[in-house]
């Protein structure tokens, strides 16, 4: 049996974060005080492929795409979960089983949810 931990374990950690947040704010101050200042129309011009800009880039988009978008993000994670479970299938028997048919189920309520909220639904 291992012994408890306690807050001396975790002090690497923090020195790797305080080292690493140190690092970052030091190189974003040195750049900023060495780098150059030159300001001109020419660099502060939105450059995009060399295409010249055309138009107000803050377009409204509509909602249904951040939408979309969102919701495949989540079921595409959700998607990766199954895969330990198919990898250790066997191992897991029954109990696992019973397990990922309750964690589908609770996918398809919120897909059923998000059909009848007409998330899908384009005009």
């Amino acid at each position: 049996m291992t012994a408890p931990s306690t807050p001396v374990d975790f002090l690497p950690i923090a020195l790797m974060f305080i080292v690493a947040g140190g690092f970052v704010v030091t190189t974003l101050w040195v750049t900023h005080l060495l780098g150059p200042k030159r300001k001109s129309k020419i660099k502060t011009d939105t450059f995009e492929c060399g295409i010249e800009s055309q138009g107000n880039a803050r377009i409204p988009f509509s909602i249904k795409y951040f939408l979309v978008a969102i919701l495949f993000v989540l079921f595409d994670v959700e998607v990766i979960f199954m895969y330990p479970w198919a990898v250790n299938f066997k191992q897991l028997g029954l109990t696992g089983f019973v397990e990922m048919l309750t964690f589908v189920a609770f996918l398809l309520v919120g897909f059923y949810y998000i059909l009848k909220k007409g998330a899908l639904k384009w005009e």
